[in-house]
């Protein structure tokens, strides 16, 4: 398939809030009900400190909250704002899986999130990927926040449930994707094609387990040197009345289209059904 030329077309905002790049820690604080339980009931995190109240110590595992906690204290050790329900967690890091587990095309559809910064676009999109059965989430390691703190309480527990990739070049690990038989389709307002054709059509399956979506940051987009290696560059058709969607939003929608099609179970697409 012809790859799409380099973008030369004005990049297109689409975010609500930009926070700094986050290091990427050893440890952290979760804080909030669901992340908070969905952290302990995940082995690979280590537990370092819990700091729950008097009425949150009820849905914690027994023994393990040494001390109770009045909400204030908690507000201490926490960032400014932070909703923490009467749950705190400081934990290890999740080890990022290694890229060459969903290399080949069989194991699942794959979200990329190219610069991606905003810890509560992160959250969401998080939320979506397990809601619509995402094998796995690959960011950059060096443009991507930590899966903790606002993270962990936008995704709802879903940090914890969809595995996620570091890789040093999303443009490289795109070819890798490709070579290995996978369809890589990017997100982009100058993309031809409407995500669910370019979904539908390929090869009239879906694409198969092999599909690869990547989602560009919230302020810029998908990168020219990553557009340049997406088989093709599609949009989510939109009024005129509005110039772009929330990068999670748009997301939510293309985890949504690709979902129609379930391969891997061997099933027709489903039908659409209004909640």
């Amino acid at each position: 398939m012809t790859k799409p030329p380099m973008r030369n077309t004005p990049n297109r905002g689409d975010y609500t809030r930009r926070s700094s790049p986050a290091q990427t820690a050893n440890s952290g604080w979760i804080w909030g009900r669901h992340a908070v339980l969905a952290a302990l009931q995940n082995s690979k995190r280590k537990v370092i400190e819990i700091r729950v109240t008097r009425n949150a110590v009820k849905e914690t595992p027994e023994g393990l909250a040494k001390r109770l906690y009045e909400p204030r204290e908690i507000d201490q050790a926490l960032p400014e704002g932070a909703v923490h329900q009467g749950f705190a967690l400081k934990c290890s890091a999740l080890e990022s899986e290694h890229i060459n587990a969903v290399v080949d095309p069989t194991h699942g559809a794959l979200l990329v999130l190219d610069q991606i910064t905003d810890p509560h676009n992160v959250g969401a999109i998080f939320r979506s990927a397990a809601a619509f059965g995402i094998r796995a989430i690959i960011m950059q390691d060096r443009k991507a926040p930590p899966l903790f703190g606002t993270v962990c309480k936008s995704a709802v527990g879903a940090a914890e449930r969809v595995p996620h990739i570091q890789v040093t070049n999303i443009a490289d690990t795109l070819k890798s994707f490709r070579k290995a038989g996978r369809h890589v389709l990017g997100l982009a307002g100058e993309g031809e094609a409407s995500l669910a054709d370019a979904i539908a059509g390929f090869d009239g399956k879906g694409h198969g387990p092999g599909l690869v979506l990547v989602m560009g940051s919230e302020d810029k987009g998908l990168r020219p040197r990553v557009a340049s290696e997406c088989d093709q560059l599609v949009r989510i058709p939109m009024m005129d009345v509005i110039e772009s969607l929330n990068v999670s939003n748009a997301a939510a929608i293309a985890l949504y289209e690709a979902s129609k099609w379930r391969p891997a179970r061997g099933k027709a697409p489903i039908e659409d059904v209004a909640e």
